[in-house]
């Protein structure tokens, strides 16, 4: 949730009770929901919040989604909390998969990125192609810094267990690893996370680093172009 103390807006509210409750409780009128794909969990609570609170719905242009709702697509725009969202297709995760993109004034940017990209991973490939998530999370990794990444799901600890396998000697990964054990120790968030922490922590932004491709390459020494490295450390993730 994003709120300006008197309006809200959601993204991806796989149950209303969670939202409902805290528009109650903050005193809240949602303005706005925001779906990156349609899969089920980031679904579920659309249709109650929009009967309970009327707000509007967008979501992407190309997946079947629950209706009435705004269709958006690259190059698209939305206006919520008097703030300008861009609209990035990202497909991968799923085929018609989109994120949104916010530069707030005086403050960090705001990136929703639904399942295309966690701290530390991205997500599996269940309609896209290698190519389209590799695509995918270039874009994405191209944008400022200090990107706040407001990821979907908090998977961070198993993704860095992974990440650790892949590149056992990056400082940077050590170092955010043991930041992260210790917030999730104390029910703490890790997110959200930043797109300069993620290019120095997450393999799925590394496949054309050497320790990267060094470490896929003895796995499967078959992948020497960056869209197989990449389909090659997806696969070996979806067996870890």
């Amino acid at each position: 949730m994003l709120h300006d103390q008197r309006r809200a807006l959601v993204v991806d509210p796989g149950d209303a009770a969670p939202v409902l409750a805290a528009l109650q409780h903050e005193g809240l009128t949602l303005e706005a929901i925001l779906v990156t794909h349609h899969h089920n969990d980031h679904t579920g609570g659309v249709a109650n919040l929009r009967q309970a609170t009327g707000a509007r719905v967008y979501g992407p242009k190309r997946e079947v989604m629950p209706e009435p709702l705004t269709r958006l697509g690259d190059d698209d725009t939305l206006a919520a909390l008097d703030l300008r969202f861009e609209v990035l297709e990202v497909p991968g995760h799923t085929a018609g998969h989109i994120a949104y993109f916010c530069q707030p004034p005086d403050a960090a940017p705001l990136l929703f990125c639904g399942d295309t990209l966690f701290s530390a991973g991205c997500g599996r490939l269940f309609e896209g192609s290698p190519a389209q998530m590799l695509t995918s999370l270039t874009r994405l990794a191209s944008l400022p810094d200090a990107t706040r990444v407001c990821c979907a799901h908090e998977y961070t600890l198993g993704s860095l267990r992974f990440a650790r396998l892949v590149e056992p000697d990056n400082a940077d990964l050590q170092t955010y690893q043991v930041q992260a054990q210790e917030l999730r120790s104390n029910n703490l968030p890790t997110l959200p996370t930043t797109m300069g922490l993620e290019r120095s922590i997450n393999p799925f932004l590394r496949t054309r680093w050497p320790s990267v491709t060094q470490a896929v390459h003895l796995r499967d020494p078959m992948a020497q172009d960056p869209v197989s490295v990449f389909a090659a450390l997806r696969a070996w993730k979806d067996q870890f």
